[in-house]
């Protein structure tokens, strides 16, 4: 009798313990189980900016279905032909966001906004930053005015974080960071910018003062005079003169004496 119960209480530890390993097994499985995926197209290389995309440049890759991309394409065809704003990587999924609209010129137009402009600037080692002005840069925009007489010279700042669209023929910074001389640069501004760049370049010298990259802050700066730096005040404004209007009487009184008779008056 003892040893029925003994090899039923076995037998149904035996159960238990295959009910659970199966448990087990049947779960880890599902955790380590490959999620489906899909094909998106990709660069096959590493491409610049500008780069007009061709079958041969673009690729499928495989992508698991649970981690979806926003703007992806998954035929090639809907991306031959399209112009890259930015660079990418080799095997990088292309988006749309990457991507100029259907139809858009090559080159740097491919880089202008709708409503903006880009403005070239002649400029030399100093206005150049000594080379250290790269596409993407933000500057601000410095124009220097003389007067008849050298002392009504004065500095002012025109235009605040302006964007460097290309240094010369270069779109995209030099990998290695090296510096470049460059004879032109061109800038990137809306329409009234461009054209406020266009008359300081014309009345003045023209100077740009790099920016750090994450500084978005425009501030109001006051023109620089030739007389401050000669350590002379600057005059104030003179007080505006008040004129006080003094307030008449309703009315006025007049005191009559008619011999020993007094009356008074109101008129």
């Amino acid at each position: 009798m003892k040893s029925r119960r003994l090899a039923l209480a076995l037998l149904m530890a035996l159960v238990m313990s295959l009910m659970a390993t199966y448990f087990i097994y049947s779960r880890v499985k599902r955790q380590l189980a490959k999620p489906p995926s899909l094909h998106i197209v990709a660069t096959s290389k590493a491409l610049d900016a500008g780069t007009l995309l061709s079958p041969e440049q673009l690729t499928l890759v495989e992508w698991p279905s649970n981690m979806p991309v926003e703007g992806a394409f998954n035929k090639v065809d809907a991306v031959a032909g399209r112009i890259l704003l930015t660079p990418v990587a080799a095997n990088e999924p292309v988006r749309e966001q990457l991507l100029a609209g259907p139809g858009a010129a090559i080159g740097l137009t491919a880089k202008i906004p709708d409503g903006m402009r880009a403005v070239a600037v002649v400029t030399n080692e100093v206005n150049n930053v000594s080379g250290f002005l790269f596409p993407g840069s933000h500057v601000d925009v410095l124009v220097t005015l003389r007067g008849e007489a050298e002392k009504g010279a004065m500095t002012t700042t025109v235009l605040q974080n302006i964007e460097v669209l290309s240094t010369g023929e270069r779109l995209q910074p030099d990998p290695s960071g090296k510096p470049q001389n460059v004879k032109v640069v061109t800038l990137l501004m809306n329409p009234d910018d461009a054209q406020k760049l266009m008359l300081a370049s014309n009345q003045g010298t023209v100077q740009f003062v790099l920016r750090n990259g994450t500084d978005q802050l425009a501030t109001e700066q006051k023109p620089a005079l030739m007389r401050q730096l000669e350590g002379a005040p600057v005059a104030s404004a003179p007080p505006q003169k008040k004129t006080v209007i003094a307030s008449k009487p309703d009315a006025y009184e007049v005191e009559i004496f008619d011999g020993a008779k007094k009356s008074l008056m109101k008129f």
